[in-house]
């Protein structure tokens, strides 16, 4: 499998690079999620990092790599469970 080195903006995972498998597209996953177990031996903090490009080209506007930064509601995409969002579904209400 291809990798590519991904840096890491926001959060505990700031100013890191880490090596990223890629997709039959090349492309890296759109969220990365990270386990961090708890020290006190509960359940695990699970960082969540969304893909956002790094630059566009000058001329043609193309994505010249990718980077993940830290996504702070920790749902990833925005899309709620992992389900497409359709203007006909009812709102989410995991929200407090």
């Amino acid at each position: 499998m291809k990798s590519q080195d991904t840096p890491f903006e926001g959060g505990p995972m700031d100013g890191r690079v880490l090596p990223v498998l890629l997709g039959m597209t090349g492309h890296p996953p759109k969220t990365y999620r990270i386990p961090v177990p708890d020290a006190a031996g509960g359940p695990p903090t699970v960082l969540v990092y969304r893909r956002v490009p790094r630059g566009r080209s000058r001329r043609l506007g193309l994505t010249q790599g990718w980077k993940y930064v830290y996504d702070e509601t920790g749902r990833g995409g925005g899309t709620g469970g992992g389900r497409p969002k359709w203007p006909w579904s009812k709102p989410d209400h995991t929200d407090g």
